[in-house]
């Protein structure tokens, strides 16, 4: 038995898949299957049977799971410990959507790196749904996010800030005079959506089924500036967060309100349970007092 074979038969046992384990993992979907195979065999027990495509645990299983889940955590919390002894700490890590990114966290960064120049940060950019994922496997540390997801009871959090999702289109767009607009006016237009680890995209999914329209979506990128650049020529719509519209006033684009509104929210989540570092603790603190002297968005 190593930890990495617990670690393989974890993932599977949360995504009920070995293919989205393997996906999670960064390894091949046989890698997690042996990893698997191997454990059955030394215990000599079985640890899954399916259900259509989902992998569900034995009773015997369950219980490896519980007590895997337990040993994962204990060396996390002693690699930690132990890296709290040492001269140079590893780095927090610090999941933060595309949308995100390059327009909340940089402030807050530079203004946590003044008071704290020796805590060392790492950003890794993902959407709202795999850095939920990357926390709970202890691959991020934490995870800025949009919160309007089904599991998110599973972690500890922190609401940072209400917002609402608007329709983007160029001053210079058909639409652009609307006060509100709704979802059979933007099934008529050419869409651009984020990539699909977004919540944002499971929401206004989720919104096009409900009105029974189906969206024109031409393009998914996680690159908001491409995203503003189609946007600018006038033939498509996009979606962002309405308190970001106000930085991209100047770049000629408008932020219409759906109608009915879609609300989120914006937080901080980490893994429950996790041993958290001083540094993390700092960074925690850190997070929710700066934003509530600096609020990220007006409230609505």
């Amino acid at each position: 038995m190593t930890l990495n074979q617990l670690r393989y038969f974890c993932t599977a046992s949360r995504c009920h898949s070995i293919t989205k384990a393997a996906e999670e993992l960064y390894v091949t979907q046989p890698t997690v299957s042996v990893a698997i195979r191997d454990l059955e065999i030394e215990f000599g027990i079985s640890l899954f049977y399916r259900k259509g495509n989902r992998l569900i645990l034995t009773e015997e299983g369950e219980e490896l799971y519980n007590k895997a889940t337990y040993i994962l955590q204990y060396c996390t919390e002693l690699q930690a410990d132990y890296s709290s002894m040492a001269r140079v700490k590893p780095p927090l890590r610090i999941g933060i959507p595309p949308m995100l990114s390059t327009v909340f966290f940089p402030e807050l960064l530079i203004a946590f790196h003044d008071q704290y120049p020796e805590i060392a940060v790492v950003l890794e950019e993902y959407g709202s749904v795999r850095a939920c994922n990357l926390v709970q496997d202890d691959t991020l540390d934490l995870a800025l996010v949009n919160m309007e997801q089904y599991n998110i009871d599973k972690f500890n959090k922190a609401l940072l800030a209400n917002d609402q999702v608007v329709f983007c289109v160029s001053d210079d767009h058909r639409l652009a005079d609307k006060e509100v607009v709704t979802t059979k006016e933007m099934s008529k237009e050419s869409l651009i959506f984020f990539n699909a680890d977004s919540v944002q995209n499971q929401l206004l999914k989720t919104r096009f089924e409900t009105d029974g329209y189906v969206p024109d979506i031409i393009m998914r990128s996680s690159q908001i500036y491409t995203i503003l650049q189609l946007v600018k020529t006038c033939k498509y719509g996009s979606f962002l967060y309405s308190s970001m519209t106000d930085r991209f006033a100047s770049s000629g684009i408008k932020g219409i309100p759906l109608s009915p509104p879609i609300r989120i929210k914006i937080g901080m989540i980490w893994k429950k349970g996790k041993y958290i570092s001083d540094n993390m603790q700092k960074f925690l603190n850190f997070t929710k007092m700066y934003y509530r002297e600096h609020p990220l968005i007006q409230k609505l």
